[in-house]
């Protein structure tokens, strides 16, 4: 009852507050939070409302970032309308293909040219002493990796990781991500928030969560991501690519083998932190979809430790207590 209320709000704000014809209204999306999209058409053409409750989602804050990645020629989507006491955006239609639906083989480099030029000009052109986001701190980060411990370990596998190589584990990965250069930081840019348009692709969706911090967050979250795998090799390519234009800017100073160790150090905080997210979805939200991914994002996390030594003791732990656990829990 609660959801028809809020979509008769929607359609009566169309209508009467800025006089829409609405002959066809259907859902376009929904995501991993509180958030809803409806495409809506008439006369005047085709459009996507966001739905966002705003006791649960801050949708000034989408407005915000959505105005200083416009300014960085980011292809976000044109706000036509607002109402933020209700919590709805008019939005431009991207239209319902994203990266996912249409990569392959074939064409991932010119697919993944395009999400990396983009990111480039996220990074390189928004400015971090002005734009005003949240900065990604030492309690940001370390609050993520307890969505992994209290979600996927304590309430999907009813475990609990040893303090000390729970301690080990957060402290070099949260000083690896703080080490690192600081840029404008998307936070969940991958193939489910890009849209692949005809022209001008991608088109870049949520996007309300950006905070400054680590160079590789949002490279590693491309590159190695949760809803699709590519091989290593390719991987490397594109990752050390990215390197060099960044270093040929004058944006980073650092050899490739330390950008390297972020880029995987930052992962395992991503992966981690997502494989939580998807428990959480599953138990607290309802939402069972996200589960087959927990396989592919732990594949990422042990390859990672596997390659660092550093790691061989949460390595252990997560090959003799939680895979066989994931196992029958899958």
């Amino acid at each position: 009852m609660i959801e028809d209320l809020r979509i008769m709000g929607l359609l009566d704000w169309l209508r009467h507050d800025l006089l829409m014809t609405i002959t066809r209204c259907e859902p376009a999306s929904s995501d991993a939070s509180f958030r809803r999209y409806f495409r809506v058409e008439g006369p005047g053409g085709r459009f996507v409302v966001m739905d966002a409750p705003p006791e649960k989602e801050n949708v000034a804050a989408f407005i915000k970032v959505n105005h200083f990645l416009k300014a960085a020629t980011v292809h976000v989507p044109e706000i036509f309308a607002q109402n933020l006491e209700e919590g709805y955006l008019l939005l431009e239609d991207f239209g319902s293909v994203d990266f996912l639906d249409r990569v392959t083989a074939d064409n991932a480099g010119a697919m993944y040219r395009d999400a990396l030029d983009s990111l480039f000009r996220l990074q390189t052109r928004t400015s971090i002493a002005s734009c005003g986001l949240p900065s990604y701190d030492h309690a940001l980060l370390t609050r993520e990796l307890g969505i992994f411990d209290e979600w996927f370990l304590g309430q999907r596998l009813d475990i609990e990781m040893p303090s000390d190589i729970r301690a080990a584990l957060h402290e070099r990965l949260i000083a690896s991500a703080l080490e690192q250069p600081r840029f404008c930081v998307h936070r969940d840019y991958h193939s489910r928030n890009l849209m692949a348009l005809e022209a001008n692709s991608p088109g870049v969706l949520d996007f309300q969560d950006a905070v400054i911090g680590p160079v590789t967050y949002d490279l590693v979250s491309l590159l190695r991501d949760c809803y699709i795998a590519w091989p290593e090799q390719q991987i490397e390519g594109w990752m050390s690519g990215y390197y060099r234009r960044l270093l040929a800017a004058q944006m980073i100073d650092c050899s490739l083998e330390q950008f390297r160790r972020w880029f995987d150090w930052m992962g395992m905080q991503r992966h981690l932190k997502a494989i939580g997210i998807f428990a959480r979805l599953n138990l607290r939200d309802g939402k069972p979809g996200y589960l087959k991914d927990i396989p592919r994002t732990l594949n990422y996390v042990l390859a990672q430790v596997n390659a660092y030594p550093e790691f061989a003791e949460f390595g252990e732990f997560l090959r003799e207590k939680v895979l066989p656990l994931q196992e029958v829990a899958a």
